[in-house]
């Protein structure tokens, strides 16, 4: 077994494990944020029947839980932005997979000798050959969507 094979197999094990952790690491970013969601929804709900329910409350009261509720607001918009962020970085993982995936098999095509290739063979080959260019694609869309979202923020 040649000492590539082995490096490249090395490699495609770490770098499944970088995106094993990283997508750990986005579910449990996604789930704090449905805690967090549920946790300003409460505390709007009671800035809200405070607001309703106190028509003669002082104006400073008011205004300070207007102020609260309009914080509240913008803090579950950050949220969301955060949250969909990471559900693109969820779908870029996927990609990513695949193409690793696609990658190993069009190598191990690759590898076999011309001759020893049958019709089934080279249709295989660039049947994941063009799966593996529609991944890319997909994953340069992904990197638009993101740099769009970056600049239309600033």
């Amino acid at each position: 077994y040649p000492t590539w094979k082995r490096t490249l197999a090395r490699r495609a094990r770490e770098s499944q494990m970088k995106r094993f952790c990283r997508a750990q690491a986005i579910q449990r970013r996604l789930e704090e944020i449905e805690v967090t969601f549920r946790e300003l929804e409460q505390q709007g709900i009671k800035l809200e029947k405070l607001l309703r329910d106190e028509n003669e409350s002082l104006a400073d009261q008011q205004t300070q839980w207007t102020n609260q509720l309009l914080y509240l607001v913008q803090k579950k918009n950050n949220l969301m932005t955060e949250e969909s962020d990471l559900m693109i970085a969820v779908q870029e993982l996927k990609l990513e997979e695949q193409q690793c995936q696609l990658d190993e098999k069009l190598r191990s095509y690759m590898n076999k000798e011309d001759t020893l290739k049958t019709a089934e063979d080279e249709k295989a080959e660039q049947e994941i050959l063009k799966q593996l260019v529609e991944v890319v694609n997909k994953r340069n869309v992904l990197i638009q969507l993101q740099e769009e979202k970056r600049l239309s923020e600033l």
